[in-house]
């Protein structure tokens, strides 16, 4: 798993740990009962605090994306394909608030913008 971290990014550097581990268990990159690297090890890997790290973890397993066991790490939980799916609502309510936004802005309805996103799903993108 290669976690890239951007300093010039406004997200917290936890955050970008998070997104990247989500997307590596997403993707499947990252597989169910696979260890994570320990705290430590991906703080001297990033070469940031492994408190950081550490926030990172704990958020991920509140969400149900991992399980941390004293002495024997972190590893993938199995997916809960609703968690998944909830995850991915969340992302796409998040843009589709954006563009409602935008649409009021500029003027333009709801039917232009309901024709718009018909045309873009029957398109290859």
């Amino acid at each position: 798993m290669n976690i890239i971290i951007s300093n010039s990014s406004s997200e917290p550097i936890y955050e970008q740990i998070k997104k990247a581990i989500k997307q590596a268990i997403y993707s499947n990159e990252l597989k169910e009962e696979e260890n994570l690297p320990s705290v430590r090890a991906l703080a001297n890997d990033l070469k940031i605090s492994f408190l950081t790290v550490k926030k990172a973890y704990d958020e991920l397993e509140a969400e149900g994306f991992i399980k941390t066991v004293q002495g024997k790490g972190s590893y993938v939980l199995p997916k809960n394909l609703e968690l998944l799916r909830e995850e991915k609502l969340k992302e796409i309510e998040k843009n589709i608030s954006t563009v409602v936004k935008l649409s009021k802005i500029y003027g333009i309805t709801e039917e232009e913008v309901v024709n718009l996103i018909k045309i873009m799903f029957e398109e290859d993108l």
